[in-house]
C-alpha cells in the first residue's frame, strides 16, 4: 500500500478492524489489524503507486462473514464510511442479500465479503460463478473462486 495511515483508517471504518499492532518508526511502517484480537490482515506501506488490476499478481483479497445477517451489517458501514459497492447501480441497501459484497480499498485493491449462510436466496443460476471478479467456473476444477481466505467481519 501507499499510505499506511490512510488504510489503517480504512479498514477500521470500512470493515470495523481493529490494530493489533503497528509500527511507529518512519521506516518498515506496519500494521496488524483484525477482530477480537486475531490478526485477520498485515499492510505493509511499501509502494509509491496504488495497485495495478493489469499486472499479474493479487486478484483480490476475499473475507467471510459468518451470516447473511453479518453480512448486511457490514453493507451497512461500508456505505456509511462512503465507499463504493461495486456492481451495485442501484445503490439498494440490501446490496448484501445476492451473498457477496464487493468493493476497493484506497490503493484499488479488489475485496469481497461473503457468506455461505444457507438464509442467501438463490441467485438466478447455480451454473454462474460465486464470485462476482470471475466471469466463469474454472472449467477443470469445477471452482467458482479460487480465492476464499479467511473469517472476516
Amino acid at each position: 500500500m501507499t499510505n499506511l495511515d490512510r488504510s489503517v483508517d480504512f479498514y477500521r471504518r470500512s470493515l470495523g478492524f481493529e490494530v493489533i499492532l503497528q509500527s511507529t518508526g518512519p521506516v518498515n511502517r506496519y500494521a496488524l489489524m483484525g477482530s477480537n484480537g486475531a490478526v485477520l490482515l498485515t499492510l505493509w506501506e511499501q509502494s509509491a503507486e496504488p495497485f495495478s488490476v493489469s499486472r499479474a499478481g493479487l486478484h483480490h483479497l476475499s473475507f467471510e462473514a459468518p451470516t447473511l445477517e453479518t453480512l448486511r451489517e457490514t453493507e451497512k458501514r461500508l456505505r456509511s464510511a462512503g465507499v463504493a459497492i461495486r456492481d451495485d447501480d442501484t445503490g439498494r441497501e440490501d446490496a448484501a442479500s445476492t451473498g457477496q459484497l464487493f468493493f476497493a480499498d484506497p490503493d484499488g485493491i479488489r475485496l469481497e465479503i461473503y457468506t455461505d449462510d444457507p438464509a442467501v436466496p438463490p441467485g438466478p443460476t447455480l451454473s454462474l460463478p460465486r464470485c462476482g471478479y470471475f466471469g466463469t467456473a474454472n472449467e477443470e476444477t469445477g471452482d467458482p473462486s479460487g480465492s476464499r481466505t479467511t473469517q472476516g467481519p
